[in-house]
């Protein structure tokens, strides 16, 4: 599903307008919405049922660039996660019929 998917979705289950939906999407998945920013803080979403988005820590490293056999550095990094929780993991692990 793109994000145009998305707030197509709400809009239908929520009855809005597309322009609504969009704001709602926006504030919650944006640049500058509500995942986004607490990330950027150094904190960690939680949403019961569904799963948590959080940071994590990538360590320096040297890698093989295969074009050039030369060895390369790769600086540390924090990196967005998703961890999905339980319920989410057994709906989507669930045999279909």
């Amino acid at each position: 599903m793109t994000k145009r998917g998305l707030i197509d979705a709400v809009a239908k289950r929520l009855g809005l307008s597309k322009t609504g939906a969009a704001q709602i999407v926006e504030n919650i998945f944006g640049l500058e919405g509500i995942i986004g920013v607490e990330l950027r803080r150094g904190g960690k979403v939680q949403i019961s049922g569904f799963g948590s988005f959080e940071l994590r820590r990538r360590a320096a490293r040297q890698t093989v660039n295969p074009r050039t056999g030369k060895t390369m550095h790769i600086k540390a990094s924090v990196v967005p996660a998703f961890r999905p929780g339980r319920p989410l993991k057994e709906l989507v692990n669930r045999r279909r019929s």
